[in-house]
């Protein structure tokens, strides 16, 4: 019997999340938002009850969002926003998850995964013109990201992000309210010149330079537009009050999906019941002190599993908007993909010290069982080997990266705007869209492209 159970159990590997939904994402990828919206309606009733509700709010947040369905949107990000502020853990749950497996509690989402919710909130709001909630939005993405960054304790952690600013200044700009536009901007810049460049070696976006300008320029801070001007080494003059501008933000590529990786770890025994387990590769080494009851004599080494993020490499490396005779680049204001990693590893000690113990507790019951029944003993390790595995779930509809810049059109007038998106070989694709600004308005226009590289992770294709 102990022979068969171990032959299953060793003859298959869990699935990671991304591989379970696998369909899902390929449909997603490729563009196919309507029948990616038809395979979640089919699953809402039974997905809105699981561990994975979160995962299925946001997944159709997004999806409504880029088929122009704001409203639908909003309604699900809602839920899991909902969600994230009244979020009473299971006590049974969390303890099946620390124990056993962490795929066994609800997924509450990343904390990064969180922030986006109220981004994808603002900009429907906006395309509905309800511009004060869309300043909401923004105001408590600023302040959850606060909140969650006092959860770390390092020196190098996420605390400030330049995009959510960007973002409040963007929208700021477009209801006329131009001198906290100048405010988010100029806190924008600080932390593009500070915490960005140190943590994920981004430069200042060139649009965000002439915003400043001009902005500080429409409030009358007249000091502040020349020390920019001479600062970026820019001209400048101002625009007629009349002039309406488009504004297009671009969500390239797909953020990275969750794999998983083991280690294995040597166990030192220390004096009151203290416990070691170290790996001289990686220079890790994690202390315990463990409960008289748990018995780890028997074990001298353990392999833990841990959820690392995987890259979806950019399909879509640079692009250019033109309207009439007017070309302008996009410019980078987020890098999703980074911020994915900093995060995981801002949390990453303890997600080490949780997968520790849990293994070392399944082996240690294991090994008190195998001094009345070996076979079963052994059963029960192997059981608790093969059942250990990482938490791979993610927001996996999130884009890789995203850009902005802004260009003047004229108002009342049906103007063709050319997008060309330059792909990873260095051919140009193609894009057009028409829009027809009111007299003095700022036009947001979310554009979307999903395609990424063709790999593969762990034998399932991203993209073909």
């Amino acid at each position: 019997m102990v022979i068969l159970l171990t032959s299953t159990l060793t003859s298959c590997v869990s699935p990671t999340y991304y591989q379970k939904f696998y369909k899902f994402n390929k449909t997603v990828s490729d563009g196919n938002l309507a029948e990616a919206e038809k395979m979640m309606k089919s699953e809402q009733a039974k997905m809105e009850k699981s561990r994975l509700r979160f995962l299925f709010w946001v997944n159709a947040g997004i999806v409504a969002s880029m088929q122009g369905k704001f409203e639908e949107s909003n309604t699900y990000f809602e839920k899991a926003d909902l969600f994230i502020e009244d979020y009473q853990k299971n006590l049974l749950e969390e303890s099946g998850a620390l124990l056993l497996n962490p795929n066994l509690s609800t997924y509450q989402g990343e904390d990064h995964e969180k922030l986006m919710i109220n981004y994808y909130k603002a900009l429907n709001y906006y395309q509905m013109g309800q511009y004060d909630e869309a300043i909401v939005e923004c105001k408590r993405m600023d302040l959850r990201l606060h909140q969650l960054s006092d959860k770390y304790k390092s020196e190098n952690k996420f605390s400030e992000d330049a995009f959510i600013h960007t973002l409040m200044g963007i929208i700021y700009d477009g209801t006329g309210d131009y001198n906290n536009a100048f405010i988010a901007y100029r806190n924008a810049l600080e932390i593009y010149e500070g915490e960005y460049a140190k943590l994920f070696k981004m430069q200042v976006p060139e649009q965000l330079k002439y915003d400043l300008v001009r902005t500080a320029d429409l409030s009358g801070i007249y000091n502040e537009r020349d020390k920019y001007k001479s600062k970026f080494d820019i001209s400048y003059e101002r625009p007629d009050p009349d002039q309406s501008n488009l504004v297009v933000i671009w969500n390239n590529g797909l953020g990275p999906v969750k794999d998983e990786w083991g280690i294995n770890f040597t166990i030192q025994k220390y004096d009151n019941g203290w416990v070691a387990f170290v790996n001289d590769s990686y220079h890790m080494n994690f202390r315990f002190q463990v409960d008289s009851d748990t018995d780890l004599s028997s074990l001298t080494w353990v392999r833990v599993v841990f959820p690392k993020y995987v890259e979806r490499p950019l399909y879509y490396t640079e692009a250019t908007i033109t309207a009439d005779t007017q070309t302008k680049s996009l410019s980078l204001m987020e890098d999703v993909n980074a911020v994915s990693f900093k995060i995981l590893e801002e949390r990453m000690f303890w997600e080490l010290s949780k997968s520790l113990m849990r293994v070392a507790l399944k082996q240690a019951a294991a090994a008190q069982v195998s001094k009345d029944n070996e076979g079963l003993g052994s059963a029960l390790s192997i059981i608790g080997s093969m059942t250990e595995s990482a938490d791979t779930r993610n927001w996996q509809t999130l884009p890789h990266s995203i850009y902005y810049t802004r260009l003047d059109v004229e108002s009342g007038k049906d103007t063709q705007i050319e997008m060309d998106l330059t792909n990873v070989n260095g051919q140009v694709d193609k894009h057009g869209f028409k829009i027809k600004p009111r007299n003095g308005e700022t036009i947001i226009f979310p554009v979307n492209t999903m395609a990424t590289t063709y790999w593969y992770i762990r034998g399932y294709p991203v993209n073909q």
